[in-house]
């Protein structure tokens, strides 16, 4: 059988602005306060990031009572219930919120709407942090719909002032297949002022779209708990093409590139670089002779840290 000869590489890919940032707010905490520095929940959902930070002497934990009186905590990128902060502070823990500031903006807007009078449908995945975070925002008065079957169930006390919000890393195109099944459902309903779907998710979705048309089987960089990395994997299998996350470079096994001509290549939004040019290696000691970049959007999204890490004149790269 043939082996690929070459590689479509995903434009964009890798580390969003909310990655970046989450990342640098634990290792400048580090730099500033020294080892160790609690961090609740993996930073960010990928394997290399969280055991590189653990190495630099970050500590993962998920229950607060697992952090010692007066240690430094950072809250993860995914945000957190009202519930954990309140109690960090009642704890006395030196606090840095690593939230990406799209999720804040989410969690913002939740507060304002819940003021006045507001119930809200949220269309996420149950379980993952960020979803538990949004809906830890009130006590009361938010629905969990994960598809359009939950939309029939779900029943709020009142329909006059409903808004929907939505986990930031799913699916553009699920995303709005849902929305219009609540729309259907609650006519008055309000949506979210500009959609709540991230740019970077919908920037690396919008890729793997026009990449699918391109390659005979696409490969994602990313962990198996990152959630836009496996929309990236079924997106591209939506699409009709092969389509396989792996993890590491180790992960990537030969006979799924079998028969492909040309392999596409992409990484979610919490995958490193240095991850995805491992995977080119080996998919040219498999015998792709070349590597082609496609045109896409050049992201320049960049969030600020928070007061308190900010270094004086202090370069810092990564």
């Amino acid at each position: 059988m043939s082996q690929p000869s070459e590689i479509l590489l995903a434009e964009p890919r890798g580390f969003c602005a909310g990655v970046d940032r989450a990342i640098e707010i634990v290792e400048r905490a580090l730099e500033k306060f020294g080892a160790p520095i609690y961090v609740r929940h993996e930073i960010v959902h990928n394997t290399f990031v969280v055991n590189d930070l653990k190495a630099k002497g970050a500590i993962f934990i998920e229950d607060l009572a697992d952090v010692p009186p007066g240690a430094t905590l950072v809250f993860s990128a995914h945000g957190v219930s009202k519930a954990v902060q309140a109690e960090a502070q009642a704890r006395g823990f030196e606090v840095f919120d690593a939230t990406c500031p799209l999720v804040t903006k989410v969690h913002v807007e939740v507060a304002k709407l819940a003021r006045e009078g507001y119930e809200f449908i949220m269309i996420g995945h149950k379980g993952h942090p960020e979803v538990e975070g949004t809906m830890g925002q009130l006590d009361r008065g938010i629905h969990l719909v994960e598809d359009v079957a939950d939309v029939a169930r779900v029943q709020p006390a009142q329909t006059g002032r409903l808004a929907v919000v939505t986990q930031t890393t799913l699916s553009v195109d699920d995303a709005a297949e849902i929305m219009a099944a609540v729309r259907a459902r609650f006519p008055q309903v309000r949506e979210p002022k500009q959609q709540d779907i991230c740019y970077a998710t919908q920037n690396r979705q919008d890729a793997v779209k026009v990449m699918s048309r391109q390659v005979d089987v696409v490969v994602v960089v990313g962990s198996p708990t990152s959630s836009n990395s496996n929309r990236l994997a079924e997106l591209a299998r939506k699409l009709g093409v092969d389509a396989h996350m792996v993890d590491n470079a180790s992960e990537l096994q030969p006979q799924w590139l079998a028969g492909k001509g040309r392999v596409g290549l992409t990484a979610g939004a919490s995958a490193p670089e240095v991850l995805v040019q491992e995977v080119i290696e080996r998919i040219r000691s498999l015998g792709a002779v070349s590597v082609r970049r496609m045109d896409g959007i050049q992201e320049t999204v960049k969030f600020p840290l928070p007061k308190g890490l900010k270094l004086p004149d202090a370069p810092h790269a990564r």
